[in-house]
């Protein structure tokens, strides 16, 4: 099967080039292929995208100049069905022969089979057909050239084109476009039949995009309709439209300036058969009526429950479920208040936040009980989600422990438990995977597991004793979160127990901010097979073996082959050599290789108790899926243990052997952590895209820690960080990772990549990454592996390579070549380019984008 694939590639490749020799294969006689378009406005080449993207015909795209998906169309048979018949035509008695072994049914399904249909399928939808000159399509780019410029304030624009042919089958479209001067916008009144609305736009003119002295720009009297209309159905104007605004611009008599009214006429609508006007009037809320259990598809509620609360109208077609509170506190339309469009918009958006109604329905009525026919009736209706829901998902996964994961994960929503729109979600995990980093001495394909339970309740409001809402008002959508969480996972071969409880609050400061406080956050992690160190650990286990060879000490530490014996023999040889009973008498060097490798393993077995208080802020500017061009700023700060330190003091608590005080005979972190984080994304327009991030993050023990906690600790390398090292296989420093799983307490990562478009849905990457990790303030004394000054900064690794992605548009599938471009770890000498080759370049899997 492998040599028909290197077959069947090899023979495209070859056709490919063949091809390449002859892009008009498929342009017919008398026609030519459109190779080029060229733009000259006012004698000067113009690039701009914006201008280009107003022509009908583009040449066929190309990769580096060459076009590729072209030439894979010219590959392809167009007829392969008369292709496939033709052949049988001239070998008469040809299919007869077939339909003998094969019988005639099969034989009509060869047709169609990959080699003889389906690949010239492939090349079809792959490919690209050859643009060819069409003058009525020149036409039409010229027309919309022009449409161009006239929107952008150049009234006289003049315009032609010219086609040159290249060769007999090659031609070119150049563009001439002469726009003559811009016209500016001179005085700018306004024509308001209605006086309240006259005196909305009086007082917001000042915001107003259309201003004397700036050059007319089709798309500022749009942006200026909505803006206007906007603020108006913002302030009483419920039946405003965009469409009752008209521009008059008058250029006449003007030289390259022109005036500009607005008119905005009377509201027009129809009764009957007739159409009638009135002036705008502006609207108050008279009564705000919730149905809280509105079913769609019937005309009939019976409403046999209603409670008013707070000038808010409650109906239920059965005994009321919420508590009043629950639902008011989601609407931000008030009786007595002024009609406003976005308070309808910040109602909706509360109440489907609060996951128990299905998006409501609102819904506005004129009141007809106000003489005055100036008040509206809020109606919104409620549709309940199932207070019961179960969910299950089935994954296949990809981490920096396991190279392939499977997961299943059940959970069950209850909506509504305390009848004030609380949600409680009950889930559980199981997670089986495969890493070949592991130690595995049965040679197990899966040799990773996780099994977890979590519970979360949520509450639509902030979780006090006290009002919050001048601080966070319920704008912001405040919720609170309570979750606790137990797993047992076997990875890292010490197998861990992890206990995780969270008290946090969220919230959206603004629409694309978001902020969140934990009040609690408690990790326990209990090692359930520490003994188990030095079979996974083994970079400590060989240096640790190595130096016991050294030197004397009880023969019981050691099997057959002069090793030490795990975990008798490691234990026993540590303990004699930092009381310095080895003979002979072991030496200063090897006494601190032998301390700090037992100080790594105490710090990786040893039991986690993490309380800790942290706050988390992000940003983005991005609006949609599609949105190429934005920022994300993300920090944290995080502190743990110091509440634990403060009552311990002020209660006078003894401290353990090690000087440090415990909590329930558990010795606790304590550390403070910072991160930033930033990425920026901009769109270059075809597809390409340049994508750039930045991360420093460090955390600091004191008191309580001489050192980070390793679910709280720094690594680096990996899929998503620096893709020329493994995961955990860079740093710290210069050090050359001598551990098996290195990390630090310091980070720095910058990371920069091109994007852009192969053919179809498979992408294309350039990417460099920078980084590396440190130990700082910590009991790490290593010089290679601390950070001491800005000098330290030459110890940044540097990874480059390339990548490609399948976009399957619910996510993104990767593969990643990074290649080791700068080392830090290597001699002097020899850290650039020395392992530049695909024979030390690493392979990343990945699902999405790294940033």
């Amino acid at each position: 099967m492998k040599k028909i694939s290197a077959k069947i590639s090899l023979f495209i490749l070859i056709g490919i080039i063949i091809s390449a020799c002859n892009a008009e294969k498929r342009v017919p006689d008398g026609k030519q292929l459109l190779i080029k378009n060229q733009i000259l406005v006012n004698g000067k080449k113009i690039n701009n995208e914006d201008v280009h993207n107003q022509l009908y015909q583009k040449p066929n795209s190309s990769i580096l100049g060459y076009r590729l998906r072209l030439n894979l169309y010219n590959l392809a048979n167009l007829n392969p069905d008369s292709t496939y018949q033709a052949k049988f035509t001239k070998h008469p008695g040809k299919y007869e022969r077939q339909a003998k072994w094969l019988s005639a049914k099969q034989v009509d399904r060869l047709g169609q089979s990959f080699l003889y249909h389906g690949i010239h399928d492939f090349l079809k939808k792959t490919g690209e057909p050859p643009v060819i000159i069409d003058s009525v399509k020149t036409q039409k780019s010229l027309s919309r050239l022009k449409y161009y410029y006239f929107n952008n304030g150049f009234f006289n624009v003049e315009a032609d084109y010219e086609h040159d042919s290249v060769s007999l089958k090659r031609g070119k479209i150049k563009y001439n476009i002469t726009t003559h001067n811009a016209y500016f916008l001179d005085s700018i009144k306004a024509t308001i039949s209605s006086p309240a609305l006259d005196s909305l736009y009086n007082i917001s003119k000042e915001n107003s995009l259309i201003k004397s002295g700036k050059q007319y720009k089709t798309i500022d009297f749009s942006d200026e309709k909505n803006r206007i209309a906007s603020y108006f159905r913002n302030h009483g104007a419920y039946f405003f439209q965009p469409t009752s605004i008209v521009f008059d611009i008058d250029t006449i008599e003007k030289k390259h300036k022109a005036n500009v009214n607005v008119n905005i006429s009377d509201y027009s609508y129809q009764d009957k058969d007739s159409t009638k006007t009135e002036t705008f009037k502006l609207y108050k809320i008279s009564s705000v009526d919730i149905y809280t259990d509105y079913a769609p598809n019937t005309s009939k509620q019976n409403i046999t429950d209603s409670i008013s609360y707070q000038n808010f109208n409650i109906y239920s077609r059965e005994k009321l479920k919420y508590r009043p509170q629950a639902i008011t506190d989601a609407i931000f339309i008030s009786k007595g208040s002024v009609f406003a469009d976005y308070k309808t918009v910040l109602t909706s958006r509360y109440l489907s936040n609060l996951k128990i109604f299905n998006p409501p329905s609102i819904q506005y009525e004129i009141d007809k009980k106000d003489t005055l026919n100036n008040s509206l009736i809020a109606k919104i209706y409620l549709t309940p989600r199932k207070k019961y829901s179960f969910q299950a998902s089935f994954d296949l996964t990809h981490s920096n422990i396991q190279d392939i994961g499977i997961s299943f994960t059940p959970s069950l929503t209850i909506r509504n438990i305390f009848n004030g729109a609380e949600t409680l979600e009950i889930s559980t995990r199981a997670n089986i995977g495969s890493s070949k980093d592991l130690a595995n001495p049965n040679n197990q394909f899966f040799n990773v597991s996780e099994y977890g339970v979590d519970f979360k309740l949520n509450f639509p409001r902030i979780f006090l004793p006290f009002s919050t809402e001048k601080i966070i008002p319920k704008s912001m959508i405040p919720s609170t979160l309570i979750g606790i969480g137990y797993a047992t996972q076997k990875n890292i071969g010490l197998d861990k127990e992890n206990f995780t409880g969270t008290f946090s609050y969220n919230w959206n400061p603004k629409r694309n901010n978001t902020a969140r406080f934990d009040l609690l956050n408690i990790q326990f992690v209990r090692n359930l097979n520490s003994e188990n160190y030095f079979n996974v650990y083994g970079s400590s286990y060989n240096a640790l073996n190595a130096i016991g060879k050294t030197y004397i000490t009880n023969p019981d530490y050691f099997n057959d082959n002069n090793d030490l014996i795990i975990e008798s023999g490691t234990s026993g040889f540590i303990k004699d050599a930092l009381a310095r009973n080895t003979a002979p008498t072991i030496s200063e060097k090897d006494y601190d290789a032998v301390k700090s490798i037992e100080e790594r393993r105490v710090r990786l077995t040893e039991n986690d108790f993490i309380l800790a208080t942290n706050f988390t802020f992000s940003k983005t500017t991005k609006t949609d899926l599609a949105d190429n061009t934005f920022y994300l700023f993300k920090t944290k700060i995080e502190s743990a243990g110091s509440v634990l330190s403060l009552i311990s003091n002020a209660t006078n608590q003894k401290t353990n052997q090690n000087g440090h005080h415990e909590f329930f005979n558990l010795e606790y972190s304590e550390y403070i952590k910072t991160e930033f984080d930033y990425i920026k994304h901009w769109d270059l327009n075809h597809e390409k895209v340049l994508a750039v991030r930045t991360f420093f993050g460090i955390a600091i023990p004191f008191g309580n820690s001489d050192y980070i906690p390793f679910s709280r600790s720094y690594f680096s390398g990996g899929s998503n960080d620096n893709r020329a090292w493994q995961p955990y296989s860079l740093g710290p420093g210069s050090s050359g990772a001598t551990n098996d799983f290195n990390e630090a307490n310091m980070k720095i990562a910058l990371s920069s990549e091109y994007r852009f478009k192969i053919l179809g849905d498979l992408k294309g990457a350039i990417f460099a990454d920078a980084g590396n990790i440190w130990n700082v303030f910590d009991n790490v004394t290593d010089e290679k592996s601390t950070f001491k000054n800005f000098s330290s900064l030459k110890d940044i690794a540097l990874g480059s390579g390339f990548g490609l992605r399948y976009d399957l548009n619910f996510f993104v599938v990767r593969f990643d070549f990074g290649f080791k471009t700068y080392n830090p770890a290597e001699e002097t000498g020899k850290k650039w380019f020395r392992e530049y080759n695909f024979g030390h370049s690493v392979l990343n899997f990945g699902i999405n984008y790294p940033f």
